[in-house]
Protein backbone atom coordinates (compact mmCIF):
# COMPACT_ATOMS: atom_id res chain seq x y z
CA UNK A 1 0.00 0.00 0.00
CA UNK A 2 2.19 3.00 -1.24
CA UNK A 3 0.28 6.07 0.05
CA UNK A 4 2.06 10.17 -1.41
CA UNK A 5 1.36 10.91 2.20
CA UNK A 6 4.29 9.15 3.30
CA UNK A 7 6.61 11.02 1.51
CA UNK A 8 9.40 12.87 3.37
CA UNK A 9 7.90 11.38 6.45
CA UNK A 10 9.60 8.77 9.17
CA UNK A 11 7.80 6.18 7.76
CA UNK A 12 9.55 7.26 3.83
CA UNK A 13 12.92 7.42 5.51
CA UNK A 14 12.71 4.00 7.48
CA UNK A 15 11.66 2.41 4.34
CA UNK A 16 8.43 1.28 5.98
CA UNK A 17 5.99 -0.84 3.82
CA UNK A 18 2.35 -0.79 4.56
CA UNK A 19 0.80 -4.29 3.60
CA UNK A 20 -2.27 -4.21 5.01
CA UNK A 21 -4.66 -2.13 7.49
CA UNK A 22 -8.39 -3.31 8.58
CA UNK A 23 -10.35 -3.45 11.28
CA UNK A 24 -8.35 -6.56 12.95
CA UNK A 25 -4.44 -5.61 12.20
CA UNK A 26 -2.40 -3.44 10.73
CA UNK A 27 0.96 -5.33 9.36
CA UNK A 28 3.85 -3.05 7.94
CA UNK A 29 7.42 -3.95 7.07
CA UNK A 30 10.95 -2.44 7.72
CA UNK A 31 14.15 -2.97 5.92
CA UNK A 32 17.33 -3.71 8.37
CA UNK A 33 19.83 -1.73 6.78
CA UNK A 34 21.87 1.41 7.16
CA UNK A 35 18.80 3.28 8.01
CA UNK A 36 17.95 1.79 10.77
CA UNK A 37 20.35 0.17 12.32
CA UNK A 38 22.75 1.65 15.64
CA UNK A 39 26.18 1.87 15.30
CA UNK A 40 27.33 -1.45 16.04
CA UNK A 41 25.22 -3.11 13.53
CA UNK A 42 22.52 -4.65 14.58
CA UNK A 43 18.50 -3.38 14.12
CA UNK A 44 18.30 0.08 16.58
CA UNK A 45 15.28 -0.26 18.90
CA UNK A 46 14.48 3.21 18.34
CA UNK A 47 13.89 1.64 14.88
CA UNK A 48 11.41 -0.77 15.95
CA UNK A 49 9.63 1.32 18.65
CA UNK A 50 8.91 3.57 15.35
CA UNK A 51 7.70 0.81 13.08
CA UNK A 52 5.51 -0.54 16.16
CA UNK A 53 4.08 3.42 16.55
CA UNK A 54 3.94 3.89 12.74
CA UNK A 55 1.15 0.59 12.42
CA UNK A 56 -0.41 1.56 16.13
CA UNK A 57 -1.13 4.80 14.75
CA UNK A 58 -2.44 4.08 11.39
CA UNK A 59 -4.28 1.52 12.50
CA UNK A 60 -5.77 4.14 15.23
CA UNK A 61 -6.24 6.36 11.96
CA UNK A 62 -8.33 3.87 10.08
CA UNK A 63 -11.06 3.77 12.64
CA UNK A 64 -11.30 7.77 13.61
CA UNK A 65 -13.77 10.33 11.84
CA UNK A 66 -10.49 11.85 9.83
CA UNK A 67 -13.14 15.42 9.49
CA UNK A 68 -13.50 15.76 12.78
CA UNK A 69 -10.62 13.94 15.01
CA UNK A 70 -6.83 13.42 15.04
CA UNK A 71 -4.66 10.49 16.63
CA UNK A 72 -1.17 10.63 18.30
CA UNK A 73 0.83 8.41 20.45
CA UNK A 74 0.39 8.69 24.25
CA UNK A 75 2.30 6.09 25.30
CA UNK A 76 4.34 3.18 24.08
CA UNK A 77 6.48 1.02 25.46
CA UNK A 78 9.00 -2.30 24.02
CA UNK A 79 10.49 -5.49 24.50
CA UNK A 80 13.53 -5.73 22.29
CA UNK A 81 13.83 -9.95 22.84
CA UNK A 82 16.09 -11.02 19.46
CA UNK A 83 18.62 -9.01 17.91
CA UNK A 84 18.72 -8.61 13.93
CA UNK A 85 21.67 -7.19 11.90
CA UNK A 86 19.75 -7.78 8.29
CA UNK A 87 16.83 -8.45 5.88
CA UNK A 88 13.48 -7.49 6.63
CA UNK A 89 11.07 -7.31 9.87
CA UNK A 90 7.40 -7.15 10.13
CA UNK A 91 4.82 -5.76 12.35
CA UNK A 92 1.50 -7.16 13.39
CA UNK A 93 -0.38 -4.49 15.35
CA UNK A 94 -4.33 -6.00 16.76
CA UNK A 95 -6.58 -3.79 18.73
CA UNK A 96 -6.80 -4.66 22.61
CA UNK A 97 -8.96 -1.31 23.05
CA UNK A 98 -10.94 0.48 20.61
CA UNK A 99 -12.75 3.47 22.48
CA UNK A 100 -13.73 6.40 21.98
CA UNK A 101 -10.71 9.03 23.22
CA UNK A 102 -8.51 6.04 23.93
CA UNK A 103 -7.00 2.90 21.48
CA UNK A 104 -4.32 0.76 23.04
CA UNK A 105 -2.56 -1.49 20.78
CA UNK A 106 -0.22 -4.44 21.19
CA UNK A 107 2.59 -5.14 18.42
CA UNK A 108 4.92 -8.07 17.30
CA UNK A 109 7.67 -7.68 15.43
CA UNK A 110 9.28 -10.15 13.83
CA UNK A 111 11.94 -11.81 11.42
CA UNK A 112 11.55 -13.38 8.04
CA UNK A 113 11.74 -17.22 9.86
CA UNK A 114 8.86 -15.81 12.20
CA UNK A 115 11.24 -15.48 15.00
CA UNK A 116 10.04 -12.56 17.58
CA UNK A 117 11.97 -9.59 17.84
CA UNK A 118 10.01 -7.12 19.41
CA UNK A 119 6.83 -6.86 21.18
CA UNK A 120 5.77 -3.52 22.32
CA UNK A 121 2.12 -2.12 23.16
CA UNK A 122 0.94 1.53 22.05
CA UNK A 123 -1.79 4.02 23.29
CA UNK A 124 -3.54 6.20 21.14
CA UNK A 125 -5.43 9.11 22.13
CA UNK A 126 -8.17 10.57 20.13
CA UNK A 127 -8.99 13.96 20.14
CA UNK A 128 -11.49 16.24 18.65
CA UNK A 129 -10.03 18.81 15.67
CA UNK A 130 -10.81 22.57 16.90
CA UNK A 131 -11.80 24.60 14.04
CA UNK A 132 -10.89 27.98 13.72
CA UNK A 133 -13.51 29.70 15.04
CA UNK A 134 -12.35 28.19 18.57
CA UNK A 135 -8.71 28.88 18.60
CA UNK A 136 -6.91 31.54 20.70
CA UNK A 137 -5.18 33.82 19.09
Amino acid sequence: MASDCYKDTLIEALGIQVIEIDDKQVVATMPVNTATRQPFGRLHGGASVALAETAASLGTYYFINKDAEYAVGIEINANHVRGKTDGIVTAVAKPVHRGRTIMVWNIRIHDEAGNLICISRCTMGVFPKKSNSNRRL
